[in-house]
């Protein structure tokens, strides 16, 4: 029992270092950083998504009442001319708003900030944001709870497998069903309501959120052939949970669904 609780402890932590990773590089992730202007240093995070109607705000805490400046954007991926916007104060903060886009649109935009003749510019590489619909929260908390405890069944089949746990088996079913559930019919629902795409990975496209979902079910179900019988299948278990790691190290989101500005009017929505 003592050694089941162990497993147990230590397929959480890689789950949550695993979870936590793939969030904190995905492209979605707020651009955060530090600049020094002014003889001050300034905590600075930009939104890097928007969902749902209306421009996306960007906010600058200013306690500097001297600072000010403008946001530069335009269309990514173009060779647009760059639209700048000035951002107006409002108590300690400084506000601008990126124009709202298309679904799947996406900007590229950096902050210039000026204290007198000093300018300082954020982030030094343009941050990418990318326009999308609500997914309410009914869709989109059980789809998270359903690849987070996949996941977290991957790790326990596999440390079980390793054991020669009989357990694992059990394991293994419960993270297939998750699996089905969460990346087949709640991921592509999700992407549906925010994109107007059921699937976007192979053979349609080349999303590595839909691809790796769909590389992990590969290995999954082979595991699911060699269980038949009443098999152990300990090796196919590990194998799978090795691949399930490695697919969801890819940040989410990578390579996601993106407007072809070829075909949308050449003006810059805004």
């Amino acid at each position: 029992m003592r050694n089941r609780r162990v497993m147990w402890v230590v397929a959480v932590l890689i789950t949550l270092g695993s979870a936590v990773y793939q969030r904190m590089t995905g492209p979605t992730y707020p651009a955060r950083g530090t600049v020094q202007i002014g003889g001050q240093e300034l905590k600075l995070r930009l939104n890097r998504t928007h969902a749902g109607p209306g421009d996306q705000p960007v906010v600058i805490a200013a306690p500097n009442k001297l600072l000010r400046g403008e946001v530069a954007w335009r269309r990514y991926p173009t060779q647009d001319a760059w639209q700048m916007i000035p951002l107006v104060r409002a108590g300690d903060t400084l506000r601008a708003s990126l124009p709202h886009q298309p679904v799947a649109g996406k900007l590229e935009y950096q902050a210039h900030l000026m204290v007198g003749t000093e300018s300082a510019v954020f982030p030094e590489r343009p941050a990418i944001t990318r326009f999308r619909d609500a997914v309410p929260a009914y869709v989109l908390i059980p789809h998270v709870a359903a690849m987070f405890f996949f996941m977290l069944f991957a790790a326990a089949a596999a440390l079980g497998a390793m054991a020669r746990a009989p357990e694992a088996r059990r394991d293994a079913r419960i993270g297939m069903a998750l699996l089905a559930v969460g990346g087949f019919v709640l991921g592509p629902l999700m992407q549906y309501i925010a994109f107007g795409a059921w699937w976007t990975g192979v053979p349609f496209g080349w999303d590595l959120t839909d691809n790796k979902t769909l590389f992990a079910a590969v290995a999954w179900a082979f595991v699911a052939w060699r269980m038949r019988g009443g098999r152990d299948a300990r090796t196919e278990m590990i194998i799978a949970a090795v691949v399930t790691l490695g697919v969801f190290a890819i940040p989410h989101s990578t390579w996601g669904s993106e407007i072809d500005w070829s075909k949308m009017p050449t003006t810059p929505t805004g």
